[in-house]
This record gives structure tokens, C-alpha cells and sequence, in this order.
């Protein structure tokens, strides 16, 4: 699984990273992460503001922190066949 984390480094976008990190560790699941911090990067994503959260290539929010209940629900629905 691939998430990544669309933001400048602010710290919005350091706490949905750690967010999304712990969901991961108490799934149990194995994520490669990646911070797109490279506004043309960032752009290529069809989202208005940041912080963004991308699951395997799909935007599953951006402009607000989600919960950890809400990243994990999206993490266990991305890690099934």
C-alpha cells in the first residue's frame, strides 16, 4: 500500500502523517509513505487545499485532519483484494 501525504510540511500536514502512521501500525498493515511536499506534485492531484491523504493513488481527503477511526476505515478498505 502506497500513502501519501500532499503538504508543504506544515503541521497539518505532520500530524494527518502521523495519524495515517498509527492507523497503519494498529492495522497492522504493511504502507510505504511518501510526503509530496513539491507544489507541482502536489497540484497533479485534484484537491483545492492541503493537507491531503492518498491511498494508493486516490485522494481520500484534503483540507482537514481526519480522524484516526476515519484514515483506518479507508486503510482497511484499500488493503482488501
Amino acid at each position: 500500500m502506497l500513502i501519501k501525504i500532499l503538504g508543504t510540511g506544515c503541521a497539518k500536514c505532520n500530524r494527518l502523517e502521523q495519524l495515517a502512521r498509527e492507523a497503519v501500525a494498529e492495522l497492522g498493515l504493511t504502507a510505504e509513505f511518501e510526503h509530496v511536499t513539491d507544489m507541482p506534485k502536489i497540484m497533479a492531484y485534484p484537491i483545492m487545499s492541503t493537507p491531503a491523504l492518498v491511498v494508493n493513488e486516490a485522494v481520500k481527503v484534503s483540507g482537514r485532519i481526519p480522524s484516526k477511526d476515519e484514515i483506518a476505515g479507508w486503510l482497511k478498505a484499500a488493503g482488501q483484494p
